[in-house]
């Protein structure tokens, strides 16, 4: 019997390794933003503004639940929280469709959006995981003129969402 459980441990230790190298990898488990019109970091990684590494990874806007930071928290990509970049501004009318375009989908509670630190308007994710991309037609009301958004894609089972603003002007 002790030569039966060394020879197993024997042909699972060269087994190992092999099995580590050949599993596949798994993707991240979430990864997205504002696409359309084009969010801070869609602009950066289209190069319309310099913005460091944020150009290389658009959709890793990931931090806490609750921010209102452009950046979601995160120091490395801080150029999206700068107002003074000259960031491209879209005239929109007093709807405006969002369009969110995911690398690696998740379980979404909800996609929130605000104006001024003023929610607009949230839509619910059931819990279910996005397709690859989706599109949200967002009321402002009353609101009008030059507004940064800050849209909020809020995930179901972890403690994180993802941000993007996008600079827009209302009725101009």
């Amino acid at each position: 019997m002790d030569k039966k459980r060394r020879l197993a441990l024997a042909i699972g230790s060269a087994l190992a390794p092999l099995l580590v190298v050949t599993m596949p990898v798994s993707q991240a488990s979430a990864h997205g933003y504002v696409s359309s019109p084009p969010s801070r970091q869609a602009q950066c990684a289209a190069g319309t503004v310099e913005c460091g590494p944020i150009k290389w990874e658009p959709q890793s806007v990931e931090g806490p639940k609750g921010l209102t930071s452009c950046s979601g928290g995160n120091s490395q990509f801080a150029d999206l929280d700068d107002d003074s970049k000259p960031w491209q501004v879209t005239p929109v009318g007093s709807t405006q469709t969002f369009t969110w375009h995911f690398t690696a989908r998740h379980a979404t509670s909800n996609w929130q959006y605000f104006a001024n630190g003023q929610k607009v308007a949230e839509f619910d994710g059931g819990g279910a995981q996005p397709p690859e991309e989706i599109s949200h037609n967002v009321n402002f009301g009353g609101i009008t003129g030059k507004q940064k958004i800050l849209a909020v894609w809020n995930i179901a089972d972890t403690a994180n969402a993802f941000y993007a603003c996008i600079d827009v002007n209302i009725g101009g």
